[in-house]
């Protein structure tokens, strides 16, 4: 081996692990920073500017991308997570239960409607249902089909995290409870799901902000304009003023509710792990 190649060898062997973690760390930021250089000198500013940031436009869009836009988005995924916890709830209380046509029937759902993507149901919601019962309206209108729509699919990943808390309960719970003479069904209702709740808060949690950007989807059931949501509304006046600060505008509009979302779930994870 040759001396100048030896004597780095022991040099390289002379690092610690923690200052070879510190010279990786190192080079890596250097490339991060490299890379926004990069970007910020090569973007055009100017033209992203007058075609996303103008600042007249942007004032136009208030009160009414809060009013209407933010609170029919906000509406639309409360009513879908709410419908979508019930039903999940039921899914996962069969895919339990000791009834084989039950299990069965929730696993087809389960399958299905994870398999599925979100367009096509509220595809099917908007169309199908209507052609296969003549005549009949879902309650609500178009906040009817949203929850519908929305709970459809929430409800079989609720499912499955439901169903994973149930079974996380230990399960001398149950039977303490039934030692104290609760029946089986008042003892699950009673100690087993509150106790598998308190454990997923943080994924249902998680699950509501993956609602909240699933909601853009309601412009495929054909809204009117006081039922706009945020995707559709952005689009529109997109559309009417041939510039995309709207559409900019109205994704600040979903970080102003997904970022304090994402916050509280990290906080409930990280109380959750300290507990266990």
């Amino acid at each position: 081996m040759d001396r100048p190649a030896a004597e780095g060898a022991v040099v390289t062997s002379r690092l610690t692990r923690r200052q070879r973690r510190r010279i990786s760390q190192g080079v890596q930021y250097a490339v991060f920073v490299a890379v926004l250089v990069v970007i910020g000198v090569r973007a055009d500013w100017d033209r992203l500017q007058n075609q996303f940031a103008q600042q007249d436009l942007a004032s136009q869009l208030f009160p009414d991308i809060i009013t209407m836009a933010l609170r029919n988005t906000v509406v639309y995924t409360v009513s879908g997570f709410v419908f979508g916890l019930v039903l999940g709830l039921v899914i996962a209380l069969m895919r339990l239960s000791s009834v084989a046509p039950y299990r069965w029937v929730a696993s087809v759902y389960i399958e299905i409607f994870r398999g599925l993507p979100a367009l096509l149901i509220f595809i099917f919601v908007g169309v199908a249902v209507p052609l296969a019962f003549p005549g009949t309206e879902i309650p609500g209108g178009t906040y009817g089909k949203v929850a519908l729509g929305l709970g459809l699919v929430a409800a079989a990943y609720m499912a499955e995290t439901i169903r994973a808390g149930i079974q996380a309960v230990p399960k001398g719970q149950m039977e303490a409870a039934r030692s104290l003479g609760f029946s089986h069904a008042r003892a699950m209702v009673s100690v087993v799901i509150p106790q598998a709740f308190r454990i997923v808060i943080p994924p249902l949690t998680n699950e509501l902000v993956l609602l909240f950007k699933d909601s853009s989807l309601v412009l495929f059931l054909g809204v009117t304009l006081q039922e706009r949501e945020l995707t559709k509304f952005g689009r529109d006046l997109a559309s009417q003023t041939a510039n995309s600060t709207p559409i900019l505008v109205a994704g600040l509009c979903y970080l102003l509710v997904t970022v304090p979302l994402s916050i509280v779930v990290r906080r409930l994870e990280a109380r959750a792990d300290k507990a266990r």
